[in-house]
């Protein structure tokens, strides 16, 4: 008669047994591994939030630092118009509006109420393009292709600005990867050395296990499951005052400022994103931790 193979089901409810079992055994160590990984989320939260924002900032500056294409002054109206073709097919481009000569005149002397400009004609002016980028960190090769337009003939931008916004950009995307790594690589540390108790004072149990011929992996998942419950619970936990703090300060800017000078992306709008983040990185860390601490107890 055939021996019955353990069924898995009920391995996997050992695995959750022993998991929960051994997180209660060390429970300050476990309560530590959580405080540490909530600490770590909510400040990698908050640089993202931030980040999120400043971006937002830095995308609603870079739409209005456009690119001015001014047309041959001897081209008439409905051939200047004509180039609106050229001008989108250039590569970069995301929208081009045509300004006429009048168009302009009127913005001008809008803009100089003060003045008086009867005197002067708005054929003095040319026709212009008003030109949006996709990405204005290739705003200087987006100038010489827009120049090499036959009709265009100067192209204005201020590329200092374009630089300005692309550095800042570059930067805040440097801290935030520079802060996570730090912030992982001490939540793993710690989750580590948590389940490493757990597998110390099991030291004996688990000798036994290897010579009654359990495989490694059967002796992995209860601690595999302790540091995925660990990471979990941090994970939630974190989530639920990441967005409690969000909501506030949110609330005290806008405010502050009436919602004009900083406009502040709702909890809402980012949700979905930052609890991926967290679930992802709790359960990174707890599983990865766990399999790096008993890995010295499953050498041969």
């Amino acid at each position: 008669m055939s021996r019955k193979k353990p069924h898995r089901r009920n391995n996997l409810g050992y695995y959750i047994k022993e998991g929960i079992s051994s997180i209660f055994t060390h429970g300050f160590m476990s309560f530590a591994s959580v405080v540490i990984i909530i600490a770590c989320l909510v400040i990698m939260g908050s640089f993202l939030l931030v980040a999120i924002n400043i971006n937002e900032m830095i995308a609603e500056a870079e739409s209005r630092n456009q690119i001015l294409a001014f047309v041959d002054e001897d081209l008439p109206e409905e051939e200047a118009r004509a180039l609106e073709g050229r001008i989108l097919a250039t590569e970069n481009v995301y929208d081009a509006t045509f300004i006429s000569r009048d168009e302009a005149y009127q913005a001008f002397v809008a803009r100089h109420e003060e003045a008086d400009f009867q005197d002067i004609d708005a054929d003095v002016l040319r026709h212009r393009f008003m030109i949006d980028l996709e990405d204005i960190a290739y705003m200087q090769e987006t100038q010489v292709g827009l120049r090499m337009i036959p009709g265009i003939e100067s192209v204005r931008a201020d590329t200092d600005i374009a630089d300005f916004f692309v550095t800042l950009r570059n930067v805040i995307a440097g801290v935030f990867v520079a802060i996570v790594g730090v912030l992982f690589v001490i939540s793993i540390f710690i989750i580590a050395n948590t389940i490493k108790l757990a597998t110390f004072d099991r030291r004996e149990e688990i000798a036994i296990m290897r010579m009654v011929g359990a495989t490694n992996w059967f002796i992995r998942w209860p601690f595999i499951f302790q540091g995925f419950l660990l990471g979990l619970t941090g994970a939630v936990i974190a989530f639920g005052i990441q967005w409690g703090l969000y909501g506030v300060l949110a609330d005290q800017i806008m405010a502050l400022t009436g919602g004009h000078i900083i406009q502040v992306a709702s909890f809402a709008e980012v949700a979905d994103l930052m609890i991926a983040i967290f679930m992802g990185t709790g359960f990174v860390v707890g599983t990865l931790g766990s399999a790096i601490a008993i890995r010295n107890y499953l050498k041969v």
